[in-house]
């Protein structure tokens, strides 16, 4: 139709083969102009190829064209986010984000396409082996097992080589291969088995978190279990009420403690979410499960927490004010040490993109925005507000706002109670994870405080051993320039010491049977005498014989050069070596021309270069 043909038309600019004169083309770009349009449309809903759900769907249906593109339209290299422009001309009209996310759109395909090309043509070429194997011997279906190592080793999709298989008349049997899958997931299995005892009920209830509010509560418990994995036992107890926040959305579960009422206190390590309850994680149970426990959260890792997840909050906002709205978050990660979030975006973020984020945020902290939390809102009147949702979330009808100021996101974590509290924020790295995802890691509070401490730290340490320089970056600077000066003539000795020792073998060596003979031996670098060995080899071209047995810091080793003549006669470099570095305790090999050996024994070079010429002949 006319909706594809502009894209055709582009396929073929690029290609140069023409629609309508082959049928494989023809589908190959059929296929590439239906798939370049869903793959691109996904990405401008915010949708990116993964190795998971939805992204994982969008992954190989852009793969699928990439193969058709490689295999019978000859394109080797990235080509299909070429497309884009001939894609927006003919949809961009009644679809504006095509254009407003064309550049995203187009880095995150070509990134694909680049990624997946490596795989394609080593997948490709160990596939197309398979196959002639196969034919060769009249079989025409290959082993679940030989798909399985291009799955698991090669990260070749199994619905590609089906594909393919296709095209050659052949089949897959598809039973071994899910046999393979089915034993490399039992290893899996077994590898993190966990044994897990029934729920015991104490008393029928439904858990309330109450840790919106306070870090302590009073508590019963209204159910518990046994967990053993690996040999460690631990305990998962469920509480009619909790101030522990349950891990989920990113932000960790808090550890604290359970006291019973005689004053024993039990070690609360985690606390997770299982079936929307939050289960607490105990080394040992208690005495009495009846009894009435007072629950304290640890304060400290809470409010780091706290301030790393507020943190969170306002880089999601300062990086769609410095990188543009094309910026949302695709996963993120919120403990007290640290937090990392991840977000859409085309390129590597710049120096200077990277200190403004730090601004705007510090900014923020200055003002002290006070928290103002909705509970209870309806999605509806939340998306009103302003509502950062985000892309593949299920929320319920009701939903938690939180705002700090112009940042408003759906969020059910805990968070500190105003900005200012945050004290200071720091981004530690940034970086690439995925095609068209980038990912931050960043600190905050004390833990930001220690680093700038530990930096400042640094910077005495090096001024220090720069003698207490007033500028040590002008000293780093002067040290840098007097290294690269003595760099230079260190290089200029060893040419000079290289040419001296060429000289003196050159003038040393001997005549035996219309062969030239050199004969090095000695304390000198390896490097050195290999230099040595490839000049008096291109000097001497034939008939030429470099025997070396050299020491350098205590360390033996033995060298062979021979010329192509000597070779073609049945000398092999690295044969002899193999031969004699066991006088010398070690081991060797190398190509027929040259070859090294290095050992342990520096008393039998003496040895070692006497059988070496004894090879000759």
């Amino acid at each position: 139709t006319d909706v594809f043909g502009t894209i055709i038309n582009a396929i073929t600019g690029i290609t140069g083969i023409n629609y309508g004169k082959n049928p494989d083309t023809d589908i190959s770009m059929r296929v590439v102009a239906d798939h370049v349009r869903t793959v691109a449309f996904s990405i401008a809903d915010g949708q990116l190829p993964s190795n998971s759900g939805a992204g994982y769907v969008i992954r190989r249906i852009l793969r699928r064209a990439m193969r058709y593109g490689y295999t019978f339209l000859k394109q080797k290299q990235a080509f299909i986010h070429r497309l884009i422009p001939a894609l927006i001309n003919t949809m961009g009209d009644a679809y504006p984000e095509l254009e407003v996310q064309k550049r995203l759109i187009t880095e995150v395909i070509k990134e694909e396409e680049d990624v997946f090309l490596r795989t394609l043509e080593n997948g490709i070429r160990l596939l197309d082996k398979i196959v002639k194997e196969n034919k060769a011997k009249n079989k025409t279906e290959i082993q679940g097992e030989e798909a399985f190592v291009l799955y698991d080793t090669y990260g070749f999709p199994l619905d590609l080589t089906e594909l393919i298989l296709k095209e050659n008349g052949m089949s897959l049997d598809k039973n071994g291969f899910d046999r393979q899958m089915q034993q490399q997931k039992e290893r899996a299995r077994n590898a993190a088995a966990v044994e897990t005892g029934d729920w015991i009920t104490v008393r029928e209830g439904e858990p309330e978190f109450t840790g919106y509010d306070t870090t302590s509560a009073k508590a019963k418990i209204l159910r518990y279990r046994h967990v053993k994995q690996k040999n460690a036992e631990s305990f998962q107890i469920v509480f009619d009420r909790t101030p522990f926040y349950a891990e989920m959305g990113g932000q960790v579960g808090d550890c604290g403690t359970m006291t019973d009422s005689k004053g024993t206190v039990y070690i609360i390590s985690d606390t997770k979410r299982e079936n929307n309850l939050p289960v607490h994680f105990a080394h040992k149970p208690p005495e009495n499960m009846e009894d009435i426990f007072s629950l304290e959260v640890d304060k400290t890792k809470r409010i780091a927490t706290e301030c790393n997840h507020t943190a969170t909050h306002l880089l999601h906002e300062s990086l769609r004010n410095v990188l543009g709205r094309h910026v949302e978050q695709k996963g993120s990660f919120v403990s007290p040490d640290m937090l990392r979030f991840d977000f859409s975006h085309y390129r590597k973020m710049t120096e200077e993109e990277i200190r403004s984020v730090e601004r705007h945020i510090t900014a923020k902290i200055r003002e002290d925005i006070p928290l103002d939390e909705q509970r209870h809102v309806p999605l509806a009147r939340a998306m009103e507000l302003g509502a950062m949702a985000l892309f593949g979330e299920k929320y319920g009808d009701d939903v938690r706002v939180v705002r700090f100021g112009s940042s408003i996101e759906l969020c059910g974590g805990t968070h500190i109670s105003s900005t200012g509290k945050i004290g200071t924020f720091r981004i530690i790295s940034e970086s690439s994870i995925a095609a068209g995802v980038r990912r931050i890691e960043a600190i905050s509070a004390e833990s930001c405080e220690n680093h700038l401490y530990s930096q400042q730290d640094l910077i005495y340490n090096i001024s220090s051993l720069l003698g207490n320089s007033g500028d040590p970056e002008q000293a780093v600077r002067k040290l840098t320039v007097e290294n690269a000066v003595l760099k230079r003539q260190v290089e200029e000795f060893k040419k000079e010491k290289t040419q001296r020792l060429k000289q003196s073998l050159i003038e040393r060596s001997q005549e035996l049977g219309g062969i030239r003979l050199f004969e090095m031996k000695g304390q000198i670098p390896v490097e050195i005498a290999k230099d040595v060995a490839f000049q008096l080899r291109g000097e001497f071209p034939e008939k030429m014989f470099f025997a070396a047995a050299i020491s350098y810091e205590g360390k033996p080793s033995l060298m062979l050069m021979l010329s192509d003549d000597l070779v073609k006669n049945g000398l092999n470099a690295g044969q002899i070596i193999r031969e004699t570095a066991s006088l010398i305790d070690g081991r060797g090999g190398g190509q027929p021309h040259f070859a090294v050996a290095g050992g342990k024994n520096v008393d039998g070079l003496e040895a070692a270069l006497s059988e070496m010429k004894e090879k000759l002949f």
